[in-house]
């Protein structure tokens, strides 16, 4: 699905109310700038806190983990309502994060995440955290997520991701 003529990609008010529910990325302060049913991208801002090596000012690599699996599962659940209309849950099974470089102190870090294929059980995804070009990745990481069904939600999440 390609943006509307503002810009505005359809999915991106759902995957931020997926994002916010989450805790973590509450604290880490996460944003989703766009999503789609084949993509998500999210924002990381650098902050100190975050930070795993004081002398450097470089982010913890669990951060980026986090950045990482939260695009994934956004992206999971923003494919399966276009693709369905339901909204599941999927928890993630395996994360394999390949870390290439630090990230650049003092900048924000961008999580790219797309799910490149459902199947009945299992979703699969993979993405980048970049912070100049997708070109030059600070970490690639490829997941799977299993898919348990719409029962399982509650009544609240689920009203709390549809923005009721």
């Amino acid at each position: 699905m390609k943006p509307d003529n503002r810009g505005f990609f359809p999915l991106t008010g759902f995957a931020q109310r997926f994002v916010d529910l989450l805790a973590q990325c509450r604290v880490l302060g996460i944003k989703t700038l766009e999503a789609s049913e084949h993509h998500v991208l999210l924002e990381l801002p650098y902050h100190s806190r975050i930070v795993g090596y004081p002398d450097s000012g470089v982010i913890h690599g669990g951060v980026i983990t986090t950045l990482m699996d939260t695009g994934s599962g956004a992206a999971v659940l923003c494919a399966i309502r276009q693709h369905s209309g339901e909204i599941e849950l999927s928890p993630t099974l395996d994360l394999r994060v390949d870390y290439m470089k630090p990230a650049e102190p003092g900048l924000p870090v961008y999580g790219f995440a797309e799910c490149y294929k459902l199947t009945s059980a299992v979703a699969f995804t993979r993405a980048i955290a970049y912070q100049h070009s997708m070109d030059e990745p600070i970490a690639q990481a490829v997941g799977s997520f299993m898919r348990i069904g719409s029962d399982l939600m509650t009544d609240d999440f689920r009203r709390a991701l549809e923005g009721g």
